[in-house]
C-alpha cells in the first residue's frame, strides 16, 4: 500500500525551488461534509474535476469525474471553503514528491512525499532541507486549510546545511534526472489533498507571485 508524508518547509527554499521548476496552479473548493462523505471541485489548467468521497469501513472511496472549467467555476463559488496553491514537481531521491505554496487562504509551503510501501515511507530520512512532519496533523490537509483557516505554523531557519543540502537536489549532484513536466488537466487532488493522477493533456507552467496575486505563463 502506498504511503504519504507531509513536511513543513521554508518559505526561503520553497521560492528558490520555484525559480528553478516552476509548477502549475490548482484552485480547490470544499463542500461541508454530509454524513458517510464529502466532495471537492478542482480546477487546473483549462480542466476540471469534480471528487465525491465515500466514507466506508474499509476506507474512503473516491469517484473523480472530469468536468469543464466552466463548470468547474461555477461549483467553485458554491463551496464553504477555497485553497489556491502553486504545485510543483521534484524528485527526491528516487522518490516524487510535490511542494506546494499556498496562496489562499494564507502563505503556506509544504512539501508531500509519495512512497510505494508503508514500508519504504517508514524508513525514510528527510534531507536537511525538510522541514517539521506534520503527516499526521490533521489541520494541515487541504481540506481542513480551505474550512479552517491555516494553523499557527512555526517559523522556520534556514541553515547552511539545510541550503546546500538543497543545492544539491536542484543542482543534480545526487544523481537524479531532472522531473518532467507535469500533466495537470487530468490530474484530481484525492482522499480531501494527497495527490492522484489520472494523467492527460499539459497545461502551461506557472509562476504565482504570492504577494501580488498575480501569475506569468512560461
Amino acid at each position: 500500500m502506498s504511503a504519504t508524508r507531509v513536511f513543513l518547509l521554508a518559505s526561503a527554499l520553497a521560492r528558490l525551488i520555484e525559480r528553478e521548476r516552476r509548477g502549475h496552479l490548482v484552485r480547490q473548493g470544499f463542500f461541508p461534509d454530509r454524513t458517510g462523505r464529502s466532495a471537492h471541485v478542482q480546477v487546473a489548467g483549462e480542466t476540471g474535476h469534480l471528487i465525491l468521497i465515500s466514507h466506508q469501513a474499509a476506507g474512503p472511496r473516491e469517484e473523480p469525474a472530469e468536468i469543464s472549467r466552466v463548470q468547474a467555476e461555477a461549483l467553485l463559488e458554491l463551496t464553504a471553503g477555497q485553497t489556491q496553491y502553486l504545485s510543483i514537481p521534484i524528485e527526491v531521491g528516487s522518490h516524487s514528491a510535490t511542494i506546494q505554496r499556498f496562496v489562499t487562504p494564507a502563505p503556506l509551503d509544504l512539501i508531500s512525499i509519495t512512497f510505494k510501501q508503508d514500508k519504504t515511507a517508514r524508513k525514510f530520512q528527510p534531507p536537511a532541507w525538510f522541514g517539521p512532519e506534520v503527516t499526521s496533523e490533521a489541520t494541515y490537509q487541504v481540506r481542513s486549510l480551505a474550512l479552517a483557516g491555516l494553523p499557527s505554523a512555526p517559523e522556520l531557519e534556514v541553515t547552511n546545511e539545510a541550503l546546500h543540502s538543497l543545492l544539491d537536489v536542484l543542482d543534480n549532484r545526487a544523481g537524479e534526472p531532472q522531473p518532467q513536466p507535469t500533466e495537470v488537466s487530468r490530474v484530481p487532488q484525492t482522499l480531501e489533498g494527497s495527490i492522484g493522477i489520472c494523467g492527460a493533456t499539459m497545461s502551461p507552467t506557472v509562476s504565482y507571485d504570492r504577494r501580488s496575486g498575480s501569475t506569468a505563463d512560461f
